[in-house]
């Protein structure tokens, strides 16, 4: 009970957070879109890799689902966290996306801005419909119905690992910023407008 109040406390404590994320879940794909494309391929081998580096590669420092989740500590993490990570990427990507956010969040004071809430908020609601319209065509045994959730569910994934992938880069990029290795081009400075003739 006292843990899952922690989990609250810290859940309203970075609506407070006064730092924002260097890019947004719109503009993830513009800020780095090879990464974007190699996240929504390998999602969890790029959601192991964006751990490490959240944890600056000191794997001694790996709790399960950075301490987030009931089962963090108790999944004999101190003794092989490699396959510890490796185990919760594959079976718990969702989770992991989200517990290395988190980390990077808490260490940034990072709030997550209304746009990417929103665009959070329609992901986990396209998988609840999805999953209840997969259940309601199971049970009623109607073929409409069920192409219908199968077109759901279709959608429903797609949104998905789009939203993942994006948040990952999004991660990947402020890593980036702290580790001082983003790539910010050069802001070439607008050419110097010539005066019209009848102003001069």
């Amino acid at each position: 009970m006292a843990a899952s109040q922690e989990y609250l406390d810290k859940a309203q404590l970075r609506q407070s957070y006064r730092n924002v994320w260097h890019t947004d879940l719109t503009s993830a794909t513009q800020s780095d879109f090879p990464y974007c494309c190699l996240s929504l391929w390998c999602g969890p081998c790029v959601s192991y890799m964006l751990r490490r580096r959240a944890l600056y590669n000191d794997m001694s420092k790996y709790v399960c689902c950075a301490g987030y989740m009931p089962c963090s500590g108790r999944c004999g993490e101190s003794k092989c966290p490699e396959v510890c990570l490796a185990t919760e990427v594959f079976c718990c990507f969702g989770s992991s996306v989200a517990s290395t956010r988190f980390l990077l969040q808490d260490e940034f004071n990072i709030q997550t801005t209304q746009c990417d809430n929103c665009i959070i908020s329609f992901m986990f609601l396209l998988r609840q419909l999805a999953c209840i319209c997969s259940l309601v065509a199971c049970i009623v045994g109607n073929q409409q119905l069920s192409e219908a959730s199968r077109a759901i569910s279709c959608l429903s994934d797609m949104v998905y690992w789009t939203v993942c992938s994006c948040m990952q880069t999004q991660h990947k990029v402020e890593m980036d910023k702290r580790d001082g290795t983003l790539n910010v081009t050069a802001m070439a400075f607008p050419p110097t407008q010539q005066m019209s003739r009848m102003y001069q």
